[in-house]
């Protein structure tokens, strides 16, 4: 099974893909904000759009998500989160989805979102 490894960096790839058969599997890497200083719901947005562009390139989109882990290092923030992921995930095509608490690899990050999808071979 080939392994196509995209944005690869010291320590991880953004994103993995296994070509097991007829479909591809995609694993992203955690994906946090590009504005640090920006609040919750524009730091989950933009999480969600880093998201799109990755499965994008390799053609797949937000319906073929598998699963999605959230990393929280405020519980408090779980209903911003939610109300941004809800506007985002298509109805009928929601992940398998954990949100843990966790503190993250530098303090101004809000949120931090990894998925896996498939990708058409």
């Amino acid at each position: 099974m080939p392994i196509e490894r995209r944005h690869v960096g010291k320590r991880l790839s953004e994103c993995v893909v296994l070509t097991p058969g007829g479909e591809r599997l995609v694993y992203l890497a955690g994906q946090v904000a590009d504005d640090g200083k920006a609040d919750m719901a524009t730091q989950t947005k933009q999480v969600l759009a880093a998201i799109d562009r990755l499965l994008a390139e390799v053609g797949s989109d937000r319906t073929r998500l598998l699963s999605a882990t959230i990393f929280l290092p405020d519980m408090a923030d779980f209903p911003t989160l939610n109300a941004a992921w809800e506007a985002w995930v298509v109805p009928g095509h929601t992940p398998a989805r954990a949100t843990v608490a966790a503190a993250l690899a530098h303090p101004d990050y809000k949120v931090e979102i990894q998925v896996v999808a498939t990708a058409p071979a």
